[in-house]
């Protein structure tokens, strides 16, 4: 009985080695994910990349700090599962609501809001409809104010209007941590770069996050253009960036 049960545990630990290790080895310079990634900082970068630097405080850094689900299935608004399953590599934990709002540009402007919530920064959390007009935060660290005023702005302001009020970024290669991929539209879409790395020859990459339609939780998208570096992707990939759910121009690439 005891070499049965001394078998069982050897074969139950051998399994947990091997899962843990289909997760995390990086041998052949393929991106794995860590059996339970707690923040966007923690998925690990391709072998050879570290993460660039970004300053204490900034948009780049906070990021990295974003908590993520352990659970990578993407749920609708209502409960209901997202018919496409294939488009996450893990799922951002920030609340989509119960109620149809917080679609593709919304989840920029919600991750642009939180940052700047959190740094007390209160006096730059404006957001601008396709008309122009202006929603200021003027309600300094009252939570549950913030949340009625984010859905307010979600109501009034998409990626057409958004598109408008993002700098343009003549260079697609000086794209940065905090940058936005966005086409303007009804639809359009819109997708945040969260994260950025290097490696010793120069050669950068990055990761997207976004939300869809209809409201959906967040999630970091896989590349599907290169299982390998998945879910980051090339800066210098030739012509259009090719995302799970919608393909962008260069010329797309927004700053605040």
């Amino acid at each position: 009985m005891k070499n049965i049960t001394f078998l069982l545990l050897s074969f139950l630990l051998i399994s947990c080695e091997e899962k843990v290790k289909r997760f995390t080895d990086n041998e052949n310079g393929s991106t794995m994910i860590e059996l339970v990634p707690k923040t966007i900082g923690a998925i690990p970068v391709p072998k050879g990349y570290e993460r660039m630097s970004s300053p204490v405080g900034s948009f780049a850094s906070w990021l990295r700090t974003v908590p993520l689900k352990t659970d990578k299935t993407v749920y609708l608004y209502n409960g209901q599962l997202k018919p496409n399953q294939e488009a996450q590599f893990v799922v951002v934990n920030i609340s989509t609501g119960k109620r149809d709002l917080q679609q593709c540009a919304d989840v920029v402007m919600r991750f642009r809001a939180e940052y700047l919530f959190a740094e007390k920064n209160y006096a730059d959390i404006a957001f601008m409809d396709y008309k122009g007009k202006w929603y200021k935060w003027q309600g300094g660290d009252n939570r549950h104010e913030f949340d009625n005023y984010l859905e307010n702005v979600f109501g009034w302001c998409g990626s057409a209007s958004l598109e408008k009020q993002l700098i343009p970024v003549a260079d697609f290669n000086k794209m940065a941590a905090g940058d936005v991929l966005i086409q303007g539209g009804f639809p359009g879409h819109a997708m945040l770069v969260v994260d950025m790395a290097v490696n010793n020859q120069g050669n950068k990459i990055f990761m997207l996050a976004q939300g869809y339609q209809p409201a959906q939780d967040i999630h970091i998208v896989i590349n599907p253009a290169d299982e390998k570096l998945s879910p980051w992707y090339q800066l210098t990939t030739p012509g259009e960036i090719i995302t799970p759910e919608w393909r962008f121009k260069k010329s797309s690439l927004r700053t605040w």
